[in-house]
Parts: structure tokens; sequence; C-alpha cells
């Protein structure tokens, strides 16, 4: 019996291969920020209205491709600010998280994302919550 080293290990592709790389990605994250920028759920706050109306689509489609590139193990970095410094002052609700969430279930399930790695995903998304939610779920809303 021959010893096998742990680079013959046959390892699982990383969730930014099983996606197909960034020409798979960048699609859905571009029909994805479409969404979210005239979401009537996510413009009701007048701080995120504004954000939508000053900054570029493309760009934040460009940062949110690259932030989710890199965290599925792709090569790109995220050069973008800290998540926090971003969204802080746009003062986002619980109620706002979960519309912002429902537009991205709304996204893979077009694109036809399996499973697993729509919960990976998810993962990903949901590891940025406590950087950008500033306010708790309001009771009998």
């Amino acid at each position: 019996m021959t010893h096998q080293d742990e680079t013959e290990t046959p390892t699982r592709p990383s969730l930014y291969d099983r996606l197909g790389g960034v020409y798979n990605i960048a699609p859905v994250v571009d029909n994805l920020i479409d969404h979210v920028m005239i979401d009537p759920r996510l413009n009701a706050n007048p701080r995120v209205d504004e954000a939508h109306h000053r900054v570029s689509a493309a760009g934040f489609k460009y940062f949110v491709t690259e932030m989710l590139c890199e965290a599925a193990g792709g090569p790109q970095r995220y050069s973008g600010r800290p998540m926090g410094d971003s969204h802080r002052h746009l003062m986002i609700t619980e109620e706002e998280w979960l519309a912002f969430m429902d537009d991205l279930q709304q996204t893979l399930d077009k694109f036809g994302v399996p499973q697993p790695e729509q919960n990976e995903i998810k993962a990903i998304v949901e590891s940025t919550h406590e950087a950008i939610v500033v306010a708790p779920l309001q009771e009998g809303r």
C-alpha cells in the first residue's frame, strides 16, 4: 500500500469553480443589482433611495461581483470599502435586509443555481449582515 500525499487527495472544487467562474457570476450579480436598485421595499428608505440614484449601478455591480468572486474562492480581490463603511449611514433595517435577501433568492432561482451553491452564496451574504443592518426587526410589522 502506497502512502498518498495530501496534494493527491481529490478535493471538492471551489464555489467559484462550481458556479462557472466570473463569466457566470457576473450576470447573476448584474440581474440582482438591477432588481435591488428599483426594489420599492428598499427605496422606501430615503437614504437607500438617494444612494441608488447617486452610486453608479455599473460600479455597484463591479464591487459586488469582485466581493462574491473572492469569497467564493476565485482569484479576484475585493477592492471596495468595508461593508460597514459603505452601508452604516444608510440605516438599513432588518426588514430591508429581508427584502434584499428575497431579491437574492429570486435571482438565484431565475438563474437555476443549484441548492447547495445557493446555500453557500447566502452564507457569504449573511456574513455581511452585522456590518450592514443597523435596526432590528420591528415587532408587529
